[in-house]
C-alpha cells in the first residue's frame, strides 16, 4: 500500500466531474483533465483510479495543461457521453476528446488531443493502482511501440501511445506540445492477465462508432417540449448506467460520497435497487425506449426469481445476492468523508415497499404489451399471497434506515399498491389466484393507512403510524394511485411537507433528529423529493409554481448536465453519489408531468395510457 500524500492532489468538486462510459462500466473525468474513478470489468469492481476518494497516490489519470490558468470549456457531443475539452492558454488551444468505445471487445478509455491553434504545452500523468488504489501493479513496457502493460492478479491494463513516456515514482509521464494541425491519442484497454496482449484501438474508427451509435440511440426519444435537453441527457444517463449484458441500471456510478461533508453518510450505490423499478420503466416507456425497459423488467424477474420471503431490496448488476457491506481502512473519502464503504449491508434489510415496485413493474409491462416471461404469474401470485402474510408487519423503509424496525406508512400503502395490481391482473386476464383474499387484505391495508397514517391534526399523512414526522416519500401517493392529487388529504400533504421539509425551496426526505434512523443528523436536500413536489403541484393545476421549481431544479445540474443525489443549500454544492439515476430519473418524469398538466391531464398517468 503506498504512502499517502494528501498535500499533492484533491478531488474536484462532485458537480465538477463528467461521465463517460460503454454500457459495462464508466469512468470520471474532471474539469482538469483527471480521471479520478475508474472501475474495472464492471461497475461494481474494484477501482483502479480511486482519487476521488483518496489522493492521487490512489490512482488517477490527468491529461491537461502543464501550466495554470488555462481557460477550460466541455461539451457532450449532441446525444452522447463522449466529452470534448476546450483548453485555452496564452499560447493556443487544444480539444482533447475523452470517450469509452461502445461494443467493443474490451473495455477501453481513449483520449485524443487536438491542436487548433497556437501552441500548448500538455501534461500526462497515470497512476494505476488496483484494488481501490491499494495495490501497485507490476509494470511492463511494451517491445515495439510506446506504452505498457499494468498486471494485477487477474486484470491487465495496456496503454497504448503515440508519444514516448517515462516512468518516475511509481506512476508514467509525459509532457509535451500540442501545436495547430497535432493530433495524439492515448488508450487504456483492460482484459484478463492470462490472455494475450490486446491490438491497439484504432482510436479515430472507434469514435465514430461510438458518437454514430449514441446519436442514434437519442433520437429514439418521444419527449418534444420545452426541457427536451435535458429529458435527453437524462436518459442517456441511465443508459450509461445500465450493465448492456444483463440490463441491470445501478443506482449511481460511485460509491461513498457524502451526503453532508465530513459525515458518514457515505454508501455504495453500485447496485441495482428495486425501489427504482417503477418509476425508471415508466420513464424508459414514455420515452420510447422499449427494448431497455424490457430488459431491466427481465433484470428484475431474474434477480427477484427464488422464495418470496429471500427477496432483498437490491441486487448486483448480474443479480447476485451477497453484497456484503465492508469499510476501506486506507481511502480517507471524499474530503475527509469516512469511512468509505464497499458493499452495503442495506440489501439485507426488510423494505416492504419492493413488493409494490415489483408487481407494478410486472403489471405495467402487460399493458404496455412487453411479452410476459414464463413464470412470471406465477412469480407475481407467489409474492402477493406472501404479502397477504406480512404487509402489517414494520420494515426499515424506502430511505433505509438503521434504527430498528417502524410501521412506515409508505412502505403500507406500496403494499396496497402490490395487492392492487395483482387483483387488476387476476380481473384482466383471468389469472387462477386465490383473489378473494388478496380483496380483503388489499381492504384491510388501506383502512389501516388511512385511519392510522393520516393525522389530522397535521393535516398530513406522516412518516409512521400514529406518528407527528413528515416524510416526503408520501408525495408519491398520487404517482401509485392510492389517492388522487386533489384529494384533500393528499392536499394538505403537500402543505406540511412544503412548511416543514423545504429548505431553501428544495426537499428534505425527513426531520433526521438524532440518531432517528441509527445515524448523525444531517443531509442535504434529496433533489428527486423536490421533483416528486413539482409533479403535485403539476397535478393540482398550480403551473408556475410547479414550472419555476422544475426551473430551478435543472439549473442545479453542472455544465454537462449530470446530477448527484442530493444538494447542500449552504455550500450552493452538489452532495452524494454521482451522477445519480434516480434523479435523473425523476426528472425525465416530472418533465412529462408537466406536459400532460399543460394538456390538461388532473394528474399522473397510468403506465400505458
Amino acid at each position: 500500500m503506498p504512502e499517502a500524500q494528501p498535500d499533492l492532489y484533491r478531488p474536484a468538486l462532485i458537480e465538477d466531474y463528467g461521465m463517460i462510459g460503454d454500457c459495462r462500466t464508466c469512468a470520471l473525468v474532471s474539469r482538469d483533465g483527471s480521471i479520478d474513478w475508474f472501475c474495472v470489468p464492471r461497475f461494481d469492481s474494484g477501482a483502479c483510479m480511486a482519487a476521488l476518494l483518496g489522493t492521487a497516490e490512489n490512482g488517477r489519470w490527468r491529461l491537461g495543461s502543464a501550466t495554470d490558468g488555462a481557460k477550460v470549456t466541455r461539451s457532450y457531443r449532441d446525444g452522447s457521453v463522449v466529452i470534448d475539452t476546450i483548453i485555452e492558454t496564452e499560447t493556443g488551444r487544444v480539444r482533447v476528446t475523452d470517450f469509452m468505445p461502445i461494443g467493443a471487445r474490451e473495455t477501453a478509455i481513449i483520449r485524443i488531443v487536438e491542436g487548433l491553434s497556437g501552441a500548448v504545452e500538455m501534461a500526462f500523468d497515470l497512476t494505476l493502482r488496483f484494488d481501490y488504489g491499494s495495490v501497485i501493479p507490476w509494470v511492463i513496457g511494451l517491445e515495439e511501440q510506446s506504452g505498457l502493460q499494468a498486471i494485477c492478479g487477474p486484470d491487465r491494463l495496456t496503454l497504448f501511445s503515440s508519444l514516448p513516456l517515462i516512468s518516475e515514482h511509481m506512476a508514467t509521464k509525459a509532457r509535451f506540445t500540442v501545436a495547430a494541425g497535432d493530433r495524439q491519442s492515448f488508450s487504456l484497454v483492460h482484459n484478463a492477465s492470462h490472455l494475450d496482449l490486446p491490438e491497439p484501438p484504432d482510436a479515430d474508427t472507434l469514435l465514430d462508432d461510438t458518437v454514430l451509435f449514441w446519436e442514434d440511440w437519442s433520437k429514439v426519444s418521444t419527449y418534444a417540449g420545452e426541457w427536451t435537453k435535458e429529458v435527453r441527457r437524462s436518459l442517456i444517463v441511465l443508459k450509461a448506467l445500465t450493465y448492456a449484458p444483463t440490463g441491470g441500471i445501478v443506482a449511481a456510478a460511485t460509491t461513498s460520497l457524502p451526503e453532508q461533508l465530513g459525515g458518514a453518510r457515505n454508501w455504495d450505490y453500485r447496485y441495482c435497487w428495486l425501489r427504482d423499478a417503477t418509476l425508471t420503466l415508466g420513464s424508459l416507456l414514455r420515452a420510447g425506449y422499449r427494448t431497455e425497459a424490457r430488459d431491466w423488467r427481465d433484470w428484475l424477474m431474474r434477480a427477484a426469481a427464488g422464495m418470496p420471503d429471500q427477496i432483498q431490496i437490491m441486487y448486483g448488476i448480474a443479480g447476485e445476492r451477497r453484497l456484503d457491506e465492508w469499510e476501506v481502512p486506507w481511502l480517507p473519502g471524499y474530503e475527509n468523508s469516512a469511512p468509505v464503504r464497499i458493499g452495503n449491508a442495506a440489501s439485507g434489510q426488510l423494505q416492504l415497499d419492493v413488493f409494490g415496485e415489483v408487481m407494478s413493474v410486472l403489471s405495467s409491462g402487460r399493458k404496455l404489451g412487453l411479452a410476459d416471461t414464463p413464470d412470471g404469474w406465477g412469480l407475481q401470485r407467489a409474492l402477493t399471497d406472501h404479502i397477504c402474510d406480512i404487509w402489517q408487519e414494520n420494515d426499515d423503509s424506502l430511505w433505509e434506515v438503521r434504527s430498528g424496525r417502524q410501521p412506515f406508512t409508505f412502505s403500507k400503502i406500496m403494499c396496497w399498491v402490490a395487492l392492487d395490481r395483482s387483483i387488476r391482473d387476476v380481473e384482466t386476464h383471468g389469472f387462477d389466484a386465490p383473489v378473494e383474499r388478496w380483496r380483503d387484505a388489499r381492504d384491510a391495508a388501506r383502512q389501516e393507512i388511512l385511519t392510522r397514517g393520516f393525522n389530522a391534526r397535521l393535516n398530513s399523512f406522516t412518516q409512521v403510524f400514529d406518528g407527528e414526522d413528515l416524510d416526503a416519500s408520501l408525495l408519491l401517493i398520487p404517482h401509485v394511485h392510492f389517492l388522487d392529487a386533489h384529494d384533500p388529504r393528499m392536499l394538505g400533504t403537500v402543505e406540511a411537507i412544503q412548511k416543514g421539509l423545504v429548505v431553501d425551496g428544495l426537499v428534505r426526505r425527513y426531520d433526521t433528529h438524532e440518531s432517528d434512523d441509527g445515524l448523525p443528523p444531517g443531509e442535504g436536500v434529496f433533489l428527486a423529493c423536490s421533483f416528486w413536489l413539482v409533479d403535485n403541484l403539476a397535478f393540482q393545476g398550480r403551473m408556475d409554481e410547479a414550472t419555476d421549481l422544475f426551473r430551478r431544479l435543472v439549473g442545479l445540474a453542472n455544465d454537462l448536465g449530470l446530477i448527484a443525489e442530493e444538494y447542500a443549500p449552504d455550500l450552493k454544492r452538489q452532495m452524494g453519489n454521482f451522477p445519480q439515476a434516480f434523479t435523473h430519473v425523476a426528472l425525465v418524469n416530472t418533465a412529462f408531468a408537466i406536459a400532460d398538466a399543460h394538456k390538461g391531464q388532473r394528474g399522473p398517468r397510468q403506465m400505458g395510457e
